[in-house]
């Protein structure tokens, strides 16, 4: 069995096709098939129930493709191990939460200082983000620090202070009920922490608008849509303006760190040793 079939076969279990395969890599599509079947043939077992639309994997399948992930990454790892160089080089996957504030100052230093590294970066919620370090599917992320899993190491970024704003600077208590919540999607640090400070309060809120990126909720709040829950940092500007009106909450809600974080038993490159450096150097330039 090579490495190769495997990262084939995880593939077309992702794409579904072996066209879309055999497109991505460059393959013809009868070699694509061949390395299936090979695989198949190797282990006496169907991986795939092959339709007219595509291919799902068989019972067989899915086991195959949850050991395969492990062997691949254990792979990289392992290549990466060996090759480390006091230079660092490869890809770096990256995750955070949109309220990093500080975030283009870490990246632009690190990019600047190690131009071989392929850094990437996706956007997430916490929970979701966390969920992706535990998996092995992120070098690390950037996430609201709160009851941070036991597999995991974290290194602190920075404090916030997180502020309830709204449009009118006369917003009262008791009209929280009948304003629109607007806030990031369930497994968000910050929205988790406002829904726990309105349940102090015994209030409600009437409705609960989700949005994808901390811009739009911004945004949303100025025009009068809403109530929000962001960093304070994220909205000086305009709150200097006049746009946005800042409450402050009790410090047990609005106080807040933000934390990098990685799967503690996985090995600590080069690429990531000198990334965790700069977030380092960073928190001191703050």
């Amino acid at each position: 069995m090579e490495f190769k079939d495997l990262e084939i076969f995880q593939l077309v279990a992702e794409k579904g096709t072996v066209t879309e395969v055999a497109k991505e890599l460059n393959y013809v599509q009868s070699n694509i098939t061949s390395r299936i079947q090979k695989l198949e043939v190797e282990l006496n077992t169907p991986l795939f129930n092959r339709h007219r639309r595509g291919m799902i994997l068989t019972p067989e399948g899915k086991k195959l493709l949850a050991y395969s992930e492990k062997i691949l990454l254990l792979t990289d790892e392992m290549k990466r191990a060996v090759l480390n160089k006091e230079e660092p080089i490869g890809k770096l996957e990256i995750g955070t939460v949109e309220t990093v504030y500080h975030l283009p100052n870490i990246l632009s230093s690190y990019i600047k200082s190690y131009e071989n590294v392929d850094l990437s970066l996706i956007t997430g919620v916490t929970e979701k983000l966390e969920e992706k370090v535990l998996n092995y599917k992120l070098d690390g992320a950037f996430i609201t620090a709160s009851n941070i899993h036991p597999d995991l190491e974290s290194y602190e970024v920075f404090d916030e202070e997180l502020v309830l704003i709204s449009n009118s600077p006369h917003l009262k208590l008791d009209e929280l009920e009948s304003v629109p919540f607007l806030c990031f999607r369930k497994g968000c640090g910050y929205r988790a922490r406002l829904e726990k400070w309105y349940e102090q309060e015994g209030a409600m809120p009437q409705k609960v608008m989700e949005f994808g990126t901390l811009e739009t909720i911004i945004r949303s709040v100025a025009m009068g849509l809403g109530v929000s829950f962001v960093p304070r940092s994220a909205v000086a500007h305009l709150e200097k303006s006049g746009e946005i009106a800042c409450h402050q909450l009790p410090g047990e809600y609005s106080k807040v760190k933000t934390v990098f974080i990685r799967r503690a038993d996985a090995y600590l490159t080069t690429t990531i040793e000198k990334f965790i450096e700069t977030i380092q150097h960073n928190r001191q330039l703050i």
